[in-house]
C-alpha cells in the first residue's frame, strides 16, 4: 500500500513558489487592512521531474486578517 501512495503522490504534483510580494492599492472590505499583492508560480510535474504545466498567478489578501480577496491569473 506504500508504494501506491507513493506512486500517487509523484505523478501530478503541484508545486507553488512565492516569487514576489509587493502593497496593492486598495483595503480589505472586512476589516480595512492594507491589501497585499503576491506573485505565485504553480509547476505541475509528470514524474517528479518533467514539468507538464507552468502557471503565473498573482494573488491578492488582507495583510491584517489574511482574507483571500482575489485572484487574477497572468498567462507570461
Amino acid at each position: 500500500m506504500a508504494k501506491s501512495s507513493m506512486a500517487a503522490a509523484c505523478c501530478g504534483v503541484a508545486e507553488e513558489t512565492v516569487t514576489a510580494e509587493q502593497k496593492a492599492p486598495g483595503a480589505c472590505p472586512r476589516c480595512g487592512g492594507a491589501v497585499v499583492a503576491t506573485d505565485v508560480e504553480s509547476v505541475r510535474r509528470v514524474l517528479c521531474c518533467l514539468p507538464l504545466c507552468v502557471k503565473n498567478k498573482r494573488r491578492f489578501s488582507c495583510a491584517r486578517c489574511r482574507r483571500s480577496l482575489a485572484s487574477l491569473y497572468t498567462h507570461a
